[in-house]
């Protein structure tokens, strides 16, 4: 079910809401060293921090903890330092330290290694439910992930490329626009797991995000959309 929830306005923001259906695991995970070695999922990851979280065991880290370990993704790895910003329950909000190299991160999430990465949802075989209208789902671990809606008559009424802590969104009669993630929450439901996010709108269409996106919709596999679909997400983004 698609989530199209409030639009709150604030005097010097816009902000909405979405709630999008949740892949059941991920392949991004940090290995902590150091104490207990938990390893958590990667939620959320961006080129400044992540959001991690532990599915079994207790956590014992606190705000402003020095955290390090390992970033594992795919069969690469990566060494990383960071301070915890925030803990609830079994997650944890980490900002990178400073004195990791400028290209580690860049390099790790490049748009390379984002599309090998990438797999359709829609046709993977998985027994996931998909909300109604959501014809396809693109999805690589952090989330880079692409949503495509239809109407009824199977024309496509929105999509969505969720790029790290940046959006860019088309919707018929709308047009295109760009935002930042904000948050990201759980949303439990007694059929399916779900994910709220709530967007911050750009005033304008930022061009790095969008430009970020079209080098994404450019480089997927040939089989992961129909030509039309993809045809038409290119010329939307206008790359």
């Amino acid at each position: 079910m698609e989530g199209h929830l409030n639009l709150i306005k604030t005097e010097f923001k816009e902000t909405e809401k979405r709630v999008f259906p949740r892949f059941p695991f991920t392949y991004l995970t940090f290995k902590a060293v150091g104490g207990k070695d938990h390893v958590f999922q990667v939620q959320n990851i961006s080129f400044t921090g992540m959001q991690i979280s532990l599915k079994d065991g207790g956590c014992d880290f606190k705000p402003k903890d020095t955290i390090n370990g390992e970033l594992h993704w795919r069969g690469a790895s990566i060494t990383i330092k960071g301070s915890i910003k925030w803990v609830e329950g079994q997650r944890l909000g980490i900002a990178f330290d400073e004195s990791l190299s400028k290209e580690t991160i860049p390099n790790f999430l490049s748009v390379d290694n984002i599309v090998a990465g990438m797999r359709p949802v829609h046709s993977s075989g998985l027994d996931i439910e998909m909300p109604n209208n959501l014809k396809y789902w693109l999805r690589a671990d952090g989330p880079f992930e692409v949503f495509v809606w239809e109407h009824n008559d199977h024309d496509i009424s929105k999509f969505q490329v969720i790029l790290m802590d940046s959006f860019v969104e088309w919707e018929d009669g709308r047009g295109l626009r760009t935002g930042n993630v904000l948050g990201r929450k759980d949303v439990e439901t007694p059929l399916n797991n779900e994910d709220e996010f709530t967007f911050e709108i750009d005033s304008n269409c930022d061009e790095e995000k969008v430009k970020f996106a079209g080098r994404i919709i450019n480089n997927l596999p040939e089989d992961y959309l129909p030509d039309t679909v993809t045809d038409f997400l290119v010329r939307k983004i206008g790359s």
